[in-house]
C-alpha cells in the first residue's frame, strides 16, 4: 500500500516569501521536511529564506535520510488540515 501525501505550501513568516511545496505525510504539525519529499524548492538549499535571508531551517539527519529542522515561528504553511 503506497504511502499518503498531501502538498502543503510553506512560506517565510517574516516576509511571505514561499519557500518550498512539500509532499506532508501524517497528520501532525510541519516539524522537519524530509529532502527527497520537497517538489519545488525556491531557496538556494542554504535554509536561508531569498528574500530576507532569515534563517528558517537547520540540517538534520533521521535513519540515514537528509532532513531540514524547521526553526518553529519562522514559517506558515497552507494546505494542512485544520481540526
Amino acid at each position: 500500500m503506497a504511502k499518503k501525501y498531501r502538498t502543503i505550501s510553506i512560506y517565510c513568516a517574516q516576509c511571505q516569501t514561499l519557500l518550498y511545496k512539500y509532499h506532508k505525510g501524517g497528520r501532525g504539525g510541519l516539524v522537519k521536511c524530509f529532502l527527497d519529499r520537497i517538489v519545488d524548492d525556491r531557496t538556494q538549499g542554504d535554509m536561508k529564506c531569498p528574500s530576507c535571508e532569515g534563517e528558517f531551517a537547520r540540517p538534520l539527519e533521521i535513519r540515514n535520510r537528509s532532513a531540514h529542522k524547521i526553526i518553529q515561528g519562522k514559517v506558515y504553511t497552507k494546505g494542512m488540515c485544520r481540526k
